[in-house]
């Protein structure tokens, strides 16, 4: 199916044109009945100009990244503005995006930041370091940048995740929807080009140097760990199963929840749940492939997940070892129950009313939560 896309390309324009885009907004299959988890929700701070991530800092201090380019520090019920945020990009789904300390922060002050950089025609996603001391960063030193190039403002991908052997693990999007084309090849298929970062989780050092793709011949990208994925916007160490759990936005459903394995090809887009956007047909032609990795939960609506936290505070016993996965589409934070091996045994609904783009537990054993919005919120959740 995917081959007719050179010819259906100015088809699907045309179609754009006469219907706009709203005329394939509603889901294409409804999400199932769940109850409802008890809590209390406290909004904390509003005016966040699309807040995207969120690192506590040892002194209890919380650092907060705003898509426009800056970065804002909430400390004892007061916000003010951190100087010395990177320069970036900002364009479309592009601009300041993922934030998280160095293992080893309350010595080294390192802050590492993944960001949109390059122009409307080329760019990429880039991992950027400084330090901080507690009131402004140092300069910025860049680290990584995917490739190759892209063109337009979708599908950065970027979030970050630390390893307990101090290697980092960043998410980078396949570039964006057709007809988006990348060196002539739809942005999309490039999540199974394997000399490209595009569609990949690639593995780095806290030096931003590539760590050896594990499984992978030659010709793979500099630190590729995994391949075959369209725009991972969750991604979370599990210390209790000692694992690595990445949510993902499918297209038009098909979103996914999968545990990272070293190697592995998640299939994007050659096998999916996905339905297109503009046409009544699936993205692909398998939802599942011999050799490619399975999710572990598939949402056939469009939840459209960003942030992701194993929660394992004492706040909410009941949590404890569980998944929370945030919803844009759908405005709400999905609880997703496993068991002492990881397998889903249940899923709740906790409504927040609005986008949910970060989820995180604070040391205090709550969770924390960024909407995205103009007016975006910092909001926590406490036992009801």
């Amino acid at each position: 199916m995917r081959i007719l896309y050179p010819a259906l390309s100015l088809l699907l324009c045309f179609a754009f044109a006469l219907t706009g885009a709203q005329a394939f907004a509603e889901p294409y299959f409804s999400p199932e009945e769940v109850p409802e988890a008890p809590v209390r929700r406290t909004t904390l701070l509003s005016g966040l100009d699309h807040p995207w991530s969120m690192a506590w800092l040892p002194d209890g201090g919380l650092l907060i990244t705003e898509r426009p380019g800056r970065v804002t520090l909430y400390r004892d019920g007061k916000a003010t503005e951190v100087t010395g945020a990177p320069r970036v990009l900002v364009t479309g789904q592009g601009g300041l995006l993922d934030i998280s300390l160095h293992p080893d922060f309350a010595e080294n002050r390192l802050v590492y930041m993944t960001i949109a950089e390059g122009t409307e025609d080329a760019n990429h996603t880039a991992l950027v370091r400084a330090t901080f001391d507690g009131r402004a960063f140092g300069p910025a030193e860049t680290l990584f940048r995917s490739a190759p190039d892209k063109t337009g403002g979708q599908h950065f991908g970027s979030r970050m995740a630390w390893l307990p052997d101090g290697t980092l693990v960043l998410s980078v999007g396949d570039g964006g929807n057709p007809p988006k084309r990348v060196n002539g090849v739809l942005s999309r298929d490039m999540a199974q080009v394997r000399s490209a970062h595009l569609g990949k989780l690639v593995r780095l050092n806290g030096d931003g140097t590539p760590v050896a793709p594990p499984a992978f011949d030659g010709d793979a990208a500099p630190g590729m760990h995994t391949m075959g994925h369209r725009n991972i916007q969750g991604l979370a160490w599990d210390p209790l199963r000692r694992t690595l759990w990445a949510s993902e936005h499918g297209a038009r459903g098909g979103d996914e929840i999968n545990r990272i394995q070293a190697g592995a090809n998640y299939g994007w887009p050659v096998a999916s749940y996905s339905r297109e956007y503009t046409l009544p047909m699936d993205v692909a032609d398998h939802h599942s492939l011999p050799g490619m990795a399975d999710p572990t939960v598939v949402w056939e609506w469009r939840f459209a997940p960003s942030g992701l936290l194993v929660y394992t505070g004492d706040a909410f016993p009941g949590w404890k070892g569980d998944l929370l996965a945030g919803g844009l589409r759908s405005e709400t934070i999905r609880l997703i129950e496993l068991d002492r091996d990881g397998t889903p045994t249940g899923e709740r609904d906790i409504p927040m009313g609005d986008r949910v783009r970060d989820i995180r537990q604070g040391p205090d054993g709550l969770v924390y939560v960024l909407t995205d919005e103009g007016d975006g919120k910092l909001i926590r959740l406490e036992p009801r």
